[in-house]
């Protein structure tokens, strides 16, 4: 799947424009880590650019077939099976499918984490910029601020890769701010 189509399924499934930056923000986040973190090659890293920005293009539309619905789209247009499995795994507890590669555990650590950081900056004067590590730890551990993200997914997603989370929360400010 090219770009422009990737940008045009987006854009045809997902009319919430604050959903569709999270899942730019995500497929920047996650091609970034892939070329950086990873070495991979442009083409192994639109992969998980195109998983990112994927991810949740049936949130909205299909709340209760979350999933199940895009990943039948995407295997009618023969997309490549680990982005497929990919979408599948970024949130075991509720989808049932275990994170097995890199790119299904880096999904995972971003979905949430990615979300909870663009919460943290909304409410910044400078957003992103002059943001730190210590503040978005703080925030985490206020149950109140962005209650809806799940710190118990962040927790479960941060034991299974060996990137401490501080610095993964830095590589996501770092990635995300540029993102609109």
């Amino acid at each position: 799947m090219t770009i422009e189509e990737a940008h045009a399924l987006l854009n045809e499934w997902v009319p919430n424009e604050r959903l569709r930056l999270h899942m730019k923000q995500v497929a920047a986040v996650m091609k970034a880590w892939a070329l950086e973190k990873e070495k991979l090659s442009e083409k192994e890293a639109h992969k998980w650019w195109l998983a990112g920005l994927l991810h949740d293009a049936d949130w909205e539309k299909y709340p209760t077939e979350h999933c199940r619905v895009i990943i039948e789209e995407l295997e009618k247009r023969n997309i490549d099976p680990e982005v497929i499995h990919c979408i599948a795994s970024h949130g075991p507890r509720y989808f049932g499918v275990e994170p097995e590669t890199t790119m299904d555990k880096m999904i995972y650590v971003f979905d949430e984490l990615s979300g909870f950081i663009h919460a943290a900056a909304l409410i910044r004067p400078g957003r992103y910029e002059g943001m730190d590590t210590k503040s978005i730890l703080k925030k985490l551990k206020t149950p109140s601020f962005a209650s809806q993200v799940s710190r118990e997914d962040i927790n479960d997603a941060i034991e299974r890769i060996s990137t401490p989370l501080e610095d993964i929360i830095e590589f996501i400010i770092a990635k995300q701010k540029s993102v609109h």
